[in-house]
């Protein structure tokens, strides 16, 4: 697993997406680096801030699955999120008012609430903070609540004062429990995302994200997935693959370049080899004498002339 730094954080922050991959596999992440739980939180808050309003739900359903998940190992990610989960409630419900987007919240509310993750005065505050109101969003079992919106309050409060042990169990029921092996230790992971409670027909946008998931997923095997989160940053991170492929285009560059010159120099080598192919042989050059005989000397002229 890669070691931890802040610049590291930021980005696996930035490449987070909706899947239960992509949540539980920088969850395990992060619960792996509880030691910097403090700089964790503080980074998770200001890119929580940051982040375009679509994603700030996935950023809470990360911050709930290492709450719940972090608990085992200790109470460091438990106690640092409760001081900046305010804060993080009130941007949510500032950017990103959507119905869809506050009930997805206050399930995640309910779920801590009916298992005591954060005492009920906490709880209140982050609904005050995400609702306007400390009203404690419950865990409903079927649709059977929007059904009965006409009944009076006190029956709406007799029904759910019958039925809080069914959404005990049914929320269990929707904890799976995972156990992985990080860098030779045992880790055990729960998916804990709230989704649509049993009875209601899930969203044609949930639908079709659950399918393209299930269609890009790299693979279901918690093994395997814990493989690919321990893989180095510059074979999993888009960004250090995009620095290879510049690297590995400037090489080829580099390699064309080197070869047209190398068939420059060859031509240039052969044009020479042709001129000197083409230069006379000296050796096989005529005889300047032609075959006769050598001119006389002075003397032997001199004496010619006297006889």
């Amino acid at each position: 697993m890669s070691s931890f730094t802040e610049t590291g954080l930021v980005k696996k922050l930035f490449d987070l997406n909706q899947s239960q991959q992509s949540i539980q596999t920088l969850s395990l992440w992060l619960i792996h680096h509880r030691k910097h739980h403090s700089i964790i939180v503080k980074t998770w808050l200001k890119e929580l801030q940051r982040a375009p309003a679509a994603k700030k739900l996935t950023f809470m359903y990360l911050a709930n699955d290492v709450i719940q998940n972090s608990k085992k190992k200790g109470p460091e990610f438990g106690r640092e999120f409760e001081h900046v989960l305010v804060k993080a409630f009130k941007n949510v419900a500032q950017s990103s008012p959507e119905p869809k987007t506050i009930n997805s919240l206050n399930r995640i509310l309910g779920i801590w609430c009916d298992r005591g993750v954060y005492e009920e005065p906490k709880i209140k505050e982050y609904s005050t903070a995400l609702n306007g109101t400390e009203t404690i969003p419950r865990v409903e079992v079927n649709g059977s609540d929007k059904k009965r919106k006409g009944d009076s309050s006190s029956a709406a409060e007799s029904e759910g004062a019958k039925k809080p042990r069914p959404a005990t169990v049914s929320a269990e029921k929707k904890a799976k429990s995972e156990v992985v092996e990080v860098n030779g230790k045992v880790e055990t992971h729960i998916t804990l995302s709230p989704h649509q409670p049993d009875g209601d027909p899930p969203e044609p946008e949930d639908l079709i994200k659950v399918i393209l998931d299930l269609e890009n997923s790299a693979s279901s095997d918690a093994v395997v997935r814990e493989r690919i989160a321990s893989l180095k940053p510059e074979v999993s991170e888009l960004a250090a693959l995009d620095k290879l492929e510049d690297k590995e285009a400037a090489m080829k560059l580099a390699a064309d370049e080197y070869q047209n010159k190398l068939s420059k120099i060859k031509e240039v080598q052969k044009e020479v080899r042709n001129h000197m192919n083409n230069l006379p042989d000296l050796t096989s050059l005529p005889d300047v004498t032609g075959g006769l005989a050598p001119l006389p000397s002075a003397g032997d002229l001199f004496n010619a002339h006297h006889h």
